[in-house]
């Protein structure tokens, strides 16, 4: 073989590497979507798809919901929202929340602990605009979200700010000359597939009104005002849309007529609604909250965070792949309706997790655990919030926390998990409203000569 033939075929191959590079690697899967014959396949490929799903699992609820109590406005001030709901579903939320929006940061992410009412820090005016705002998704846009639902951890996923919201782009500096407008073209962004389609196709149409649809009714010239350039816009969104969802276009569209209602999955009608939602969010909720956060938090332009597809999709065709948290939180689910307070019960000394809360020293709460288990049971959380009423009560105590456990099994592990079940009661105090400062954490210790409920316990002690 010759020299010159021999680089040639070698060049040819670091072509084609470069090339297949950029290709799937296999195993590729199919899903039919429509009759045989149409190219309506959804292609997957197993491997991304069990990343998908591992990325997009919802966590566990902190126990059932809680149907008992005062309502929360009768407890705590400048309750503008969920003021409604009994005090121990709200304190049951609040723990929740904490762990979907701050689990670094605590309530004190939204709260200023030392004043629980105050509105000083703008996070707290942001989170009562968003919890209106998933009541409204819930109880209003049933024909985008069905009955699934979506909760506060849908868009944030345990971070304070949602990995998937957008701002006005501006688009790169350009030299002025006779190259005229781009039209938003030519700048390859992750939001478009890296392609030459418009860059922003969120402005237009998930915060503005303008006609998505660019079909014609009419043959050229006369009364057609579409253009190409309205359609790589739509194409945009389009694109984004597909991505969001991790699905092809075959998801909503048949190929052989994609204008074509009558020939389309009944998807389409879903995403429809989708759109007009999202809009609706942001016209309605967000644009408004921009005057709310700091110059830090805008954008180049100055406007404040938005939503799109795939803040609550994140690749999956289903939020969550479909989990009903909204289910385990009703509050979230439709605007509540005022209750009258349930008349007060004595605590009971037999009922497992309650315990007497004692005035002003000593042993003032005791929350049992199930074995092996860290979770609050609901009537853990019942023992929680009035102790918590009670130390609300009584600024000037501290509180020590101390984790028992026994030493059936693996002392090692009991003691960590005793250990666990206290960070869980120091986290529901936080949530309830009690001031961290005022919550100490006390080794773990072992109960000699016993392996009942009293050994998988945390007691709340009022230090002298």
């Amino acid at each position: 073989m010759s020299r010159p033939l021999h680089s040639s075929l070698a060049i040819l191959a670091l072509g084609a590497c470069v090339v297949l590079s950029g290709c799937e690697r296999p195993p590729i899967q199919s899903v039919q979507r429509g009759y045989r014959g149409l190219a309506m396949d959804e292609l997957y490929n197993p491997r991304l798809m069990a990343a998908s799903v591992a990325a997009n699992k919802a966590p566990a609820p902190p126990g059932p919901p809680i149907n008992e109590g005062a309502p929360a406005s009768s407890v705590y001030k400048n309750l503008q929202v969920l003021g409604d709901v009994n005090i121990g579903e709200f304190t049951r939320l609040m723990i929740a929340m904490t762990q979907w929006v701050a689990p670094d940061q605590g309530c004190a992410y939204c709260h200023d602990v030392s004043n629980m009412g105050s509105d000083a820090l703008y996070t707290k005016v942001v989170s009562r605009r968003m919890l209106q705002m998933t009541q409204q998704i819930n109880s209003q846009w049933k024909s985008h979200v069905a009955e699934t639902g979506v909760t506060c951890y849908t868009c944030h996923r345990g971070q304070p700010v949602p990995a998937n919201i957008w701002f006005a782009n501006p688009g790169p500096k350009r030299a002025p000359g006779m190259l005229g407008n781009r039209a938003g073209q030519n700048t390859p962004a992750p939001q478009v597939g890296l392609t030459s389609l418009p860059y922003d196709p969120f402005t237009p149409f998930l915060d503005q009104a303008n006609e998505i649809r660019v079909l014609s009714t009419t043959a050229l010239p006369s009364g057609n005002r579409r253009s190409i350039k309205q359609t790589e816009w739509t194409y945009a969104l389009m694109m984004h849309m597909s991505q969001s969802l991790g699905v092809n276009c075959t998801y909503c569209h048949n190929t052989r007529s994609f204008f074509d209602w009558d020939q389309s999955t009944p998807q389409r009608g879903t995403a429809w609604y989708g759109i007009r939602m999202v809009r609706a969010l942001n016209t309605g909720y967000l644009d408004p909250l921009a005057k709310d956060f700091p110059p830090a938090r805008h954008g180049p332009l100055g406007d404040g965070p938005k939503l799109n597809c795939a803040t609550c999709h994140q690749g999956a065709y289903k939020p969550l792949y479909g989990a009903r948290m909204v289910k385990d939180f009703p509050e979230l689910g439709a605007v509540m309706v005022p209750a009258a307070a349930p008349a007060a019960a004595a605590p009971s000394a037999a009922a497992p997790g309650v315990a007497p809360v004692a005035a002003t020293s000593g042993v003032v709460g005791k929350i049992y655990f199930v074995v092996g288990v860290k979770e609050i049971s609901p009537e853990g959380m019942r023992v929680i919030v009035e102790t918590a009423r009670m130390m609300i009560a009584q600024p000037a105590l501290k509180y020590d926390l101390s984790g028992y456990a026994d030493r059936t099994g693996n002392p090692d592990a009991n003691l960590e998990l005793a250990k666990q079940r206290a960070f869980a009661v120091r986290d529901a105090l936080k949530a309830a409203g009690v001031a961290e400062a005022r919550i100490n954490l006390k080794k773990p210790e072992f109960v000699i000569g016993t392996a009942d409920a009293e050994s998988r316990r945390v007691d709340i002690v009022a230090a002298p």
